[in-house]
């Protein structure tokens, strides 16, 4: 049984055999070698989304696309799945804090978080807590000079500070959860 973690190459890297894995999946669902929007959805196995999951899909989309020309080409997608699956903390969080900051002003307001927890519900059913409840913890927790905005810096050290965040935003946020549905759906076709 070959073991996802990989007894071969290091651990903090997704092995040669995962890649080949992505790498055949990617290109059986994207000949062309470069995905849009639409076969991203069709690799991640996310059709028939409600509009909320389907903007954060885009959301996800646009910050894994680097270098901003429509398409994820195979090194930007291994890149994304390797800093889902294996990135430090401190990585997944500016990960996740340009994933909110949806006009890339460099802030998350209220409403950006919000929406962003109201398309992640939607994706993984996650309910501990109302989007708005979630949203004003966050703000009440980490906004520390109370302008209604969180800075990078401000991201980063109060969800690190906080035990109880940290654990509620990596849960909720981990999109290693929609990736072990493929993996594992591709797995046994293997």
């Amino acid at each position: 049984m070959f073991d996802a973690m990989g007894a071969s190459g290091s651990a903090d890297d997704i092995n040669a055999m995962e890649i080949h894995q992505w790498y055949t999946k990617f290109m059986k669902e994207c000949p062309s070698g470069q995905l849009c929007l639409h076969e991203f959805k069709q690799v991640l196995d996310l059709q028939g989304l409600t509009p909320e999951a389907n903007n954060y899909v885009e959301q996800v989309f646009h910050t894994f696309d680097m270098n901003k020309d429509g398409f994820i080409d195979f090194l930007e997608f291994i890149a994304a799945i390797n800093l889902v699956i294996r990135g430090k903390i401190d990585q997944k969080l500016k990960w996740y804090f340009k994933l909110y900051d949806a006009d890339g002003n460099g802030c998350i307001d209220k409403k950006e978080l919000l929406s962003i927890f109201t398309a992640i519900q939607a994706i993984n059913g996650y309910t501990s807590m109302s989007p708005e409840e979630f949203t004003n913890m966050v703000f009440q927790k980490i906004d520390v000079n109370n302008d209604g905005e969180l800075t990078l810096e401000e991201f980063i050290t109060g969800v690190e500070k906080d035990e109880g965040l940290m654990e509620l935003i990596t849960k909720t946020f981990d999109l290693s959860n929609v990736l072990k549905v493929i993996q594992s759906g591709r797995r046994h076709s293997m």
